[in-house]
Parts: C-alpha cells; sequence; structure tokens
C-alpha cells in the first residue's frame, strides 16, 4: 500500500502530465467543460482536508528527528521542502528534474516540457533563470549551510529548448563573508545554451526555517 507521501508524489506527477498535456493538445469544448467540472469538484474536495503549512511541517520533522535534528530542518524528510516551486517533486507546477552529487558540483537533469514554452520551441526564460535558482540551491543544501539567493544573473548563449533533456552543473566557486558564490552552466545535447552566476547570503538556520532554533 501507498505511504500518503507516496501518494502525494504520484498524484503531482499525474497533475504534472495534465498541465503540459492540456497545453500540447487540443481538445473540443464538451470535453473542456468536462474537465473544468471534474477538476472543480475535485479542488472542492481538497479543500475539505486539513491545510498544509511549511511551518508546521517543519517543526513537525524536527520533533520526529529528535534532538539531533539537523540545523538545516528543511531538508528533513517530511519538512514539506517538497513542496517547494521549480523543484518540488510534491508540486505539481515542478518541473521535471533527476539530481546527482558529484564530488565537486552538482548536476541536473531537467526536461522543460509544454506549459514552459515562450516563443515557439523555447523554454521561457523566465523557467531557465527559476531552475538555475533552485540547482544552486542544491549546492547550499550540500553544504549544509542555510542561505537565500542574494542576486542571479542568466545569460542565454543560444536557444533553450522545450521537450528534451537539458543537463545543469553548478558549484561552488568562492566565499566571502556570508556570501556565496555559485556559478553554473545549461547544455542541450552537449551544447552550452545558458550560463548563471548567483550570490547566496547565509541566514541563520533558524532565520531559514522561519521559526526559533531551539538549539
Amino acid at each position: 500500500m501507498l505511504t500518503d507521501t507516496e501518494a502525494r508524489l504520484r498524484a503531482a506527477a499525474a497533475l504534472r502530465d495534465l498541465n503540459h498535456t492540456f497545453v500540447a493538445h487540443h481538445a473540443d469544448a464538451e470535453h473542456l467543460d468536462r474537465l473544468t467540472r471534474t477538476l472543480r469538484a475535485e479542488a472542492e474536495a481538497l479543500r475539505h482536508g486539513p491545510g498544509r503549512d511549511r511551518l508546521a511541517l517543519i517543526r513537525a520533522a524536527r520533533e520526529a528527528a529528535g534532538t539531533d535534528a539537523p540545523r538545516l530542518a528543511a531538508a528533513l524528510p517530511g519538512s514539506g521542502f517538497e513542496d517547494r516551486a521549480v523543484a518540488g517533486q510534491a508540486n505539481p507546477t515542478a518541473v521535471d528534474i533527476e539530481v546527482d552529487f558529484a564530488a565537486d558540483e552538482v548536476t541536473a537533469t531537467v526536461v522543460l516540457r509544454a506549459a514552459f514554452e515562450g516563443a515557439p520551441g523555447r523554454a521561457h526564460g523566465g523557467m531557465v533563470a527559476a531552475v538555475f535558482d533552485d540547482v544552486t540551491g542544491f549546492v547550499i543544501g550540500r553544504l549544509g549551510e542555510p542561505a537565500f539567493t542574494g542576486e542571479l544573473t542568466t545569460r542565454f548563449e543560444a536557444p533553450v529548448p522545450v521537450g528534451v533533456p537539458l543537463v545543469v552543473r553548478t558549484r561552488l566557486e568562492g566565499r566571502e563573508r556570508r556570501k556565496l558564490f555559485i556559478t553554473g552552466e545549461m547544455e542541450a545535447e552537449g551544447k552550452v545554451v545558458a550560463r548563471c552566476r548567483a550570490t547566496y547570503i547565509t541566514v541563520d538556520p533558524s532565520v531559514f526555517a522561519g521559526m526559533p532554533d531551539p538549539r
């Protein structure tokens, strides 16, 4: 039997499929009207369930982990981090992503499907920047130092295609006091199509978690 977490991840993946299929395909008015009624009914049913509060989830995850909980509370299982925008796989508006943590960099494979198309055949530039923001964030998670994005710049070297695997590589380039400098590239079929430079500002773990740190 599926756990609640497994079921939530599967439902989110199905909703992502619906989003992209809706954008990519035509349907007649009858079909769309039927879909509208079904989705509105499901949305109403979901509203009767208990709300999901990220702060409450982090607190519960911290308590479940006990006194040895890591200071980066958002990384704890069940903390709700998988609900986050862009790459949270329990979020139906997220991108399709697989992440690998190598010795000196983070590599992510991302597919930007139909709902993320900007100009015909090209991914929306804002989505490319959002992917960089999230994948550079994996470097922060790997370091175990809570931080927020202070600045993110994206340079486009070529059109970023939709519907094909994009490989994103990011790594820590250096640091200065509370600043962490991270760079990255995005490749499509072996060609660099975009680059990024990000500056993160480290913060106290309690600030990152949005709650007092009990230690």
